[in-house]
């Protein structure tokens, strides 16, 4: 890393960046569909995305999403975070929840929810360190139309 981190709101000129460290998560696109992809959620008022970066490089995002639903209401939920594999372990990604935790109090809530994937097994310990507690497994279910 170089020099001190930062945290900002991102902007569509990330769109790379946040591209490049979409696919370390396993998610791999392109700048353009990134692009496009941000210009919406950058927009919209029940979404925010952060970056964290140092002098050199974008080292990871974090997405947050205000959700409304018809069984539980209101609640604000981490649904990406990513740090670059070479940031690991530097408080990086403590920073981005931080963030994320922030904007979920300025909207109201006292709750920040996040959904770990059970195979991503290094995030499990990070986000309980944090002060998250496991409420349930569940399983994922997908069907082509």
């Amino acid at each position: 890393m170089a020099g001190a981190v930062t945290v900002r709101v991102a902007r569509l000129d990330d769109a790379a960046e946040i591209a490049r460290l979409a696919g370390q998560l396993g998610y791999a696109t392109n700048t353009e569909e990134m692009h496009r992809r941000l210009g919406v959620l950058i927009s919209h008022s029940d979404h925010r995305i952060s970056v964290a970066e140092d002098a050199a490089a974008l080292l990871g995002w974090v997405a947050v999403e205000r959700r409304r639903t018809l069984e539980s209401g209101e609640r604000i939920e981490i649904v990406g975070l990513v740090v670059d594999e070479r940031a690991r372990g530097t408080g990086v990604g403590r920073m981005l929840v931080v963030d994320a935790e922030q904007w979920a109090r300025e909207c109201g809530f006292d709750t920040l929810c996040v959904r770990s994937n059970i195979a991503r097994e290094d995030s499990h310990p990070f986000y309980q360190h944090l002060g998250y507690v496991r409420r349930k497994t569940q399983h994922y279910y997908i069907k082509r139309l």
